[in-house]
């Protein structure tokens, strides 16, 4: 019998050890300052969502985009197919779009769920002449990001703001802000539609 306990406690120090070291935690962040898009549907203003409208702080993918990360066509995502529906474009204009104007400082803001060691926060924008109503890829996307926060493997308070200048663009555009994760494989990603 002490066998049968001993090997019980045995197996459940490894499972959770198994959990525990998996490199990924439980609930993350999103942006919600331009909304994203995964607040839009967590808050109910967009319908047929999907998982993520119970788990907006959860697109997590791998980190070192734009030359790593998810692939095209899935960036919204993070490259989770259980998220697929943050890459559907719904014809490049059924997703609410904050107004914004080029050269204005904007506030950006993001929520977490939970505050990992933070590397940076990185914001990109698609280009002049981008294709709404396509899946984001990274050939849509100005490859520098327009905003870049060091955070110096710091971790954030629960609501983070900081302020960056909107880029030159007219119309409707997009904004991706990928958030890298200092001590795992992984980075957070938020699309927001925005117009110009």
């Amino acid at each position: 019998m002490r066998k049968k306990i001993a090997a019980a406690v045995v197996g459940l120090a490894i499972a959770g050890v198994t959990v525990l070291g998996s490199g990924s935690a439980s609930s993350h962040g999103y942006t919600d300052s331009p909304i994203s898009r995964q607040k839009l549907c967590a808050n109910g203003t967009v319908t047929n969502c999907g998982n993520i409208q119970w788990e907006p702080q959860s697109v997590e993918g791998p980190k070192g985009f734009p030359a790593a990360g998810p692939a095209d066509g899935t960036l919204c995502s993070g490259g989770l197919s259980q998220f697929a529906e943050l890459n559907d474009q719904r014809g490049g204009t059924g997703w609410p779009a904050t107004k914004v104007t080029a050269g204005q400082n904007y506030t950006f803001r993001w929520q977490f769920t939970a505050r990992h060691a933070t590397t940076d926060f990185k914001y990109y924008i698609t280009k002049d002449g981008w294709n709404p109503s396509q899946p984001l890829t990274r050939a849509a996307l100005d490859t520098q990001p327009f905003l870049t926060v060091p955070f110096n493997n710091q971790q954030p308070p629960e609501t983070l703001e900081h302020t960056g200048v909107m880029p030159q663009r007219t119309g409707r555009h997009m904004i991706l802000a990928v958030w890298t994760i200092a001590d795992t494989a992984n980075a957070f990603y938020a699309c927001s539609d925005v117009q110009f």
